[in-house]
C-alpha cells in the first residue's frame, strides 16, 4: 500500500519579518509531578518515573499516549484494536479483554479519573504532562497500581487569558484541529478553561475486497473543561470534565501479515465517555490540610471484528463440508463469523485525605503524615454477540451471551515521612483494602468473592546534597483474584487467586555540570506470588474454524529483575541530548499450565509475554538558531513473546523519528516524521489456524498486527 504522501508548502511570508520567539534553552526544564501525596520535582521523588511535557508531545505529532511510551524504559503496550489499550510495566500487565472482566495491573488516570482497562481514552491534546510510575504504587493507588501507574494531567485554568490553536495535516488523510481557551471568569474568584480537539485519519490499512482505505480509521473527538473556584484564601475547588467521542474502525489482521485486508465485515473500536472529577483542597490551619476527590465516569464501548478475516466465498467448500452424512472435521471447513462486544462501564469513587502542614508534624517535629479513606464502585455490563454462518446456509445465526461484573473497593491508608537526620528520611506506607465482587452471567456462572488485601512500602531517601538523591524501597503491591467465565474450563480451575508482588529497588537521581546534566538510575528485583498468568487453548468451533478458551491461572513464582536509566544533557546552548535504557529479565519459574481440557503447556523458565529484554531511546535537539530546532531520536526494543500460550514472537526493531520546528512570535510550525525508514514492527500477535488454504486445513501460523508505518506531517500552533 502506498500512502498519499503529504505535500506541504509554507508560504515565505510566514517566515518574513522579525523573529521574536526564543526557543534556545538556558537550562533544562523541571516538572512538578504528583507521583506521591505531595507534589514535588521529579528528581526529588524516590520513585522510578518518566515524565513527558507538552513540548515532547508537540515535537512528535503525538495524538495518543501510544505515540510516547517507547521513550519510557521497561514500558510496553498491547494493541489488538485501533489503539493500544493495555499497558505492561516491567513485564506485568494485561494484553486484551474479551468475555472475562479484567483486574488491571497498570492503572491509567486522567485528571484523577480511573480509566484503567480503557487505554483508548488517553488522547493528548491540551495535556500538560504525562507521568509514568514504575513499580508498585500500592499506598496511593491500591490494586490498580501493582505494576505501576500512568497519569495524564490536563492544562489548568490560570489568572491569565490563554488561547491555543493547533492544526495538523499528515499522511493517510490525517487531519486534526483543536482550540483551547482559558482565563478568569470572575477576577480573583473563578477561573475556567475549555478545549475541543478533533482527530481524523483513514488509518494504515487498505481493504481490497471493499475497495476502501479507511476500515482502520481514526475518528476521535476530545473535549475537556476545567473550572477553578478560589472560594477563600484557604479553600480551592477544581472541577474537571471530559467528553470522548471515539468512533474508530478495526480491521488490522490479514492472512499474509500485510496492510491489505480482505475482510467483508470490518470491525469497530468505539468509546463514548462522559466523566468528571471534583477536587477540594482546604487548608484547615497551619497544621492540617484536607483534600478530597469525587469522580464519576460512564462509558459505552463497542469492540468488534471480522472473525474470519476474509469474505464469504473466498474459499470454496470442500464436498465433505456439505455432506451431512460425513463426519466433518470443523478445522477444515471454511466459515464466516463476526464477533461483537458491547460494554457499559459506570464508575464512582470518593477519596478523602488529611495531610500535615508545616506545623502539623509529629514525633518531635520530625515526621510528615498522611491518612486517607477511599471507596470506589465499578460496574460493567457486557453483551456479546457472535454471528456465525451455517456451513449449509449463507444465513448468519447469532449467538448471544452477557454478564455483569460489579466491584466495591474500600480502603484506608497512611504514610509517614520521618526525617532521621537532615539528609536521611524514612518512608513508611500502608494500605488496607477490602474488595468485594459480584459476577453473574447468562451461562449460569456466578461468583461473589471478597477479600482483605494489604500493600505498602518501607523506604529510605538520602539527600547527599542539592544535586544527588539516593533511595531504596521495599514495596508490596496486590490485585484481586477473579473467575474464568468460559463454561468449558473445568470447575477446579473456575477461579484464580489474588496476586501479591514484592519489589525491592534502589536508585540514584543526580544533577551534574551545574544542572546541565540530569541522570536517574534504578535497579529492581520483583517477586510475584501467585502471579495471574493469562493463556488460551484452541478448540474447533461448530460450523468451522477455531475458537479459544481464554483463562487465568496462578503461577507459584515469577521473578522480574532489571535496570532503568535515563539521561538529559544540555551540552551547550545549541545541543541537548537525551537517552533511556531499560533492561528486563521477567521469567516464569516453576510454572506448568494446568490441564483445563485434555492438555497442559509447560512454560517454566521462559520469558513472560510482552516483556522485551531491552528497550532504548537515544536522541537530541539541535537549536540551529533562536527560532529553528531540529530534533531526532531512535527508539527500539528487543523481541518479545505475544502470549503465554505459544512461542510466536514480535521481532526486535528500532524506529527513527525526527522533527524540524520554527517559532515566530506566538506561532510554531513543526514538520515531523515518525518511523522515517518505514520499519515493520508488531504491536499484537497470535499463533493459530484461521486460513483454510494454509496446508492441511486450518494450520497454525503466526499472525501479527503491524504498528504505524512512516507518517510525515505538519503541526501549526498558535499560543496567546
Amino acid at each position: 500500500m502506498k500512502p498519499n504522501l503529504l505535500s506541504l508548502t509554507i508560504a515565505s511570508v510566514l517566515f518574513s519579518g522579525p523573529a521574536i520567539a526564543e526557543v534556545t534553552p538556558e537550562s533544562l526544564p523541571t516538572l512538578l509531578v504528583n507521583a506521591d501525596f505531595r507534589p514535588a520535582e521529579a528528581q526529588d521523588i524516590p520513585v522510578s518515573l518518566t515524565t513527558f511535557d507538552d513540548e515532547i508531545i508537540e515535537s512528535r505529532g503525538a495524538q495518543h499516549i501510544e505515540d510516547l511510551l517507547n521513550l519510557a524504559p521497561n514500558v510496553n503496550i498491547s494493541s489488538g484494536a485501533s489503539r493500544g489499550q493495555y499497558f505492561q510495566i516491567r513485564g506485568i500487565g494485561e494484553r486484551s479483554e474479551f468475555k472475562a472482566p479484567l483486574n488491571p495491573s497498570v492503572g491509567l488516570y486522567i485528571d484523577g479519573i480511573d480509566f484503567s482497562r480503557t487505554g483508548g481514552a488517553a488522547t493528548l491534546f491540551d495535556i500538560e504532562q504525562v507521568e509514568v510510575l514504575r513499580g508498585p504504587q500500592g499506598t496511593l493507588y491500591g490494586a490498580n497500581g501493582m505494576a505501576g501507574t500512568i497519569n495524564l494531567k490536563s492544562k489548568e485554568a490560570t489568572e491569565d487569558f490563554d488561547l491555543r490553536f493547533e492544526s495538523t495535516l499528515a499522511d493517510y488523510d490525517t487531519r486534526a484541529v483543536g482550540i483551547a481557551v482559558g482565563g478568569p471568569i470572575v477576577k480573583d474568584r473563578l477561573l475556567g478553561r475549555i478545549s475541543v480537539y478533533q482527530n481524523n485519519s483513514d488509518g494504515y490499512m487498505d481493504n481490497d475486497f471493499l475497495n476502501r482505505d479507511n476500515t482502520q480509521n481514526r475518528d476521535e473527538l476530545t473535549t475537556r473543561a476545567h473550572l477553578k473556584w478560589l472560594a477563600t484564601s484557604d479553600l480551592t475547588i477544581d472541577l474537571n470534565l471530559l467528553h470522548l467521542n471515539i468512533d474508530n474502525g478495526y480491521d488490522a489482521f490479514t492472512f499474509d501479515n500485510s496492510r491489505n485486508s480482505l475482510s467483508d465485515q470490518p470491525g469497530e473500536d468505539s468509546q463514548h465517555t462522559n466523566a468528571l472529577s471534583l477536587k477540594a483542597d482546604y487548608r484547615v490551619n497551619d497544621a492540617v490540610q484536607l483534600q478530597s476527590n469525587m469522580t464519576y465516569s460512564k462509558s459505552d464501548l463497542v469492540y468488534s471484528y471480522d472473525d474470519d478475516w476474509s469474505y464469504k466465498s473466498q474459499f470454496p467448500l470442500a464436498p465433505e463440508c456439505v455432506d451431512a452424512d460425513d463426519d466433518n472435521d470443523p478445522y477444515t471447513c471454511p466459515y464466516s463469523g463476526f464477533d461483537e462486544y458491547k460494554r457499559e462501564r459506570e464508575n464512582y469513587s470518593f477519596e478523602l485525605r488529611a495531610l500535615s502542614n508545616e506545623n502539623g508534624r509529629i514525633f518531635a517535629d520530625t515526621t510528615d503524615w498522611t491518612i486517607g479513606f477511599y471507596i470506589a464502585d465499578q460496574r460493567q455490563d457486557l453483551k456479546r454477540t457472535y454471528f456465525a454462518n451455517d456451513i449449509e446456509s449463507p444465513a448468519f445465526t447469532p449467538y448471544k451471551e452477557s454478564n455483569t461484573y460489579e466491584t466495591l473497593n474500600t480502603a484506608i491508608y497512611g504514610q509517614l515521612d520521618t526525617a532521621i537526620t537532615q539528609k536521611l528520611t524514612l518512608i513508611t506506607g500502608l494500605r488496607a483494602e477490602y474488595w468485594t465482587a459480584d459476577y453473574d452471567a447468562s451461562n449460569n456462572i456466578s461468583d461473589d468473592p471478597n477479600e482483605m488485601m494489604y500493600g505498602g512500602k518501607v523506604g529510605l531517601k538520602y539527600q547527599f546534597n542539592d544535586d544527588h538523591l539516593a533511595f531504596t524501597t521495599l514495596s508490596r503491591g496486590y490485585k484481586a483474584g477473579g473467575i474464568n467465565v468460559d463454561p468449558r474450563v473445568i470447575e477446579s480451575n473456575r477461579s484464580f487467586e489474588s496476586e501479591y508482588l514484592w519489589n525491592l529497588e534502589a536508585g540514584l537521581k543526580s544533577f551534574w555540570l551545574d544542572g546541565d546534566l540530569i541522570t536517574s538510575l534504578t535497579a529492581f528485583y520483583t517477586l510475584r506470588k501467585d502471579a495471574q498468568i493469562k493463556s488460551s487453548l484452541q478448540v474447533p468451533r461448530d460450523g468451522g474454524g477455531t475458537d479459544f478458551i481464554d483463562y487465568f491461572v496462578n503461577a507459584e513464582k515469577v521473578s522480574n529483575v532489571g535496570i532503568e536509566a535515563e539521561l538529559d544533557w544540555l551540552v551547550n546552548n545549541n545541543v541537548r541530548l537525551f537517552a533511556s535504557l531499560g533492561l528486563l529479565d521477567a521469567t516464569l519459574n516453576d510454572y506448568e499450565n494446568p490441564e483445563l481440557l485434555d492438555e497442559g503447556i509447560t512454560l517454566s523458565g521462559r520469558r513472560i509475554a510482552h516483556a522485551p529484554s531491552y528497550q532504548f531511546s537515544l536522541g537530541g535537539d539541535y537549536y540551529i538558531t533562536n527560532n529553528w530546532t531540529l530534533s531526532a531520536n531512535v527508539e527500539g526494543k528487543d523481541e518479545f513473546y505475544f502470549s503465554n500460550s505459544h512461542n510466536a514472537k514480535s521481532g526486535s526493531y528500532a524506529l527513527v523519528n525526527a522533527s524540524l520546528q520554527y517559532a515566530r512570535n506566538n506561532w510554531k510550525f513543526t514538520l515531523w516524521g515518525r518511523n522515517l525508514f518505514d520499519k515493520d514492527y508488531y504491536t499484537r500477535g497470535f499463533f493459530w489456524g484461521i486460513d483454510p488454504s494454509a496446508g492441511e486445513g486450518y494450520e497454525d501460523r503466526k499472525y501479527v498486527q503491524l504498528g504505524d508505518p512512516r507518517v510525515i506531517g505538519m503541526t501549526v500552533s498558535y499560543d496567546y
